[in-house]
């Protein structure tokens, strides 16, 4: 039996909740406009690997949260996934699409813990999604002087979403993805991740050595972007840091403390 975990759990009867203060609101909207205005906010970190920086609007993010919500209370929604001797990660899990079995390291159609289908991936995830991968190849253009980024970070259309949830304590060790289709590995289809809530430290690089990886902070509305020669870097998620997620954000969707974390493939 999956017990049923709430990422926005409804205010308790009674419970004063104080609103942000109208100043940091008004703050956070000023720099979502700047954003908005400017040209795209991004860094090419490394061959195929792409940091767009506020990329996801504030009221995106909160269509976003209410969705994974409604998608996680239902038939395949979230959980905590775990080994067979016992050992649970520091997560909560829901997979769109095709199911994740962290036992196995292998795809399905069904969740071997209930049987359970998995939800199929949002229309607007789709298009955040293929859109970010557009405008990282207008990025990977001006760094490179390319004339073909696809080269660089080939173009996926994803039907599989892996979406976490992470509490401030939660975090996951350093790791590859490569559990997707041999044609889709080899020819280095990207994973794109969405960040919304509590920013973290996201180590990455090419070995499986804390020491040796590079860290980059990851804010509420970034998207990560990594394929191509930067396909099987390991990566992991070491720190959540506590109350920064956007006031905006928190107001709309009354979101638990911590990181939801989307991170979309194509099998």
């Amino acid at each position: 039996m999956v017990e049923p975990f709430d990422i926005c759990p409804p205010k308790k009867p009674g419970m004063v909740v104080l609103k942000p203060p109208l100043l940091v609101k008004n703050r956070e909207r000023r720099n979502e406009t700047k954003r908005n205005m400017d040209s795209i906010s991004g860094t090419v970190l490394r061959p195929g690997m792409v940091l767009l920086k506020g990329y996801i609007s504030s009221s995106d993010q909160v269509k976003i949260v209410k969705r994974c919500r409604d998608l996680g209370l239902g038939c395949g929604g979230f959980y905590q996934p775990g080994y067979r001797e016992g050992t649970k990660l520091h997560l909560k899990m829901m997979c769109m699409g095709k199911n994740w079995d962290p036992q196995t390291s292998e795809y399905g159609d069904h969740r071997p813990i209930d049987g359970a289908k998995p939800p199929n991936i949002p229309v607007e995830f789709h298009q955040i999604t293929e859109k970010a991968i557009r405008e990282s190849h207008i990025l990977i253009e001006q760094d490179s002087k390319t004339r073909n980024p696809e080269k660089i970070l080939p173009w996926m259309s994803p039907n599989i979403c892996i979406v976490n949830f992470y509490s401030q304590h939660g975090r996951l060790g350093l790791h590859q993805d490569k559990d997707e289709s041999e044609e889709s590995l080899r020819q280095g289809l990207p994973v794109v991740s969405f960040s919304i809530g509590d920013s973290a430290d996201f180590l990455y690089g090419d070995e499986r050595d804390v020491e040796k990886a590079q860290k980059v902070v990851l804010e509420s509305g970034d998207v990560l972007i990594f394929g191509g020669k930067s396909r099987h870097v390991f990566h992991g998620v070491t720190v959540i840091h506590p109350n920064t997620a956007p006031k905006l954000l928190l107001e709309g969707t009354n979101l638990r403390p911590g990181r939801l974390n989307l991170t979309f493939r194509q099998y």
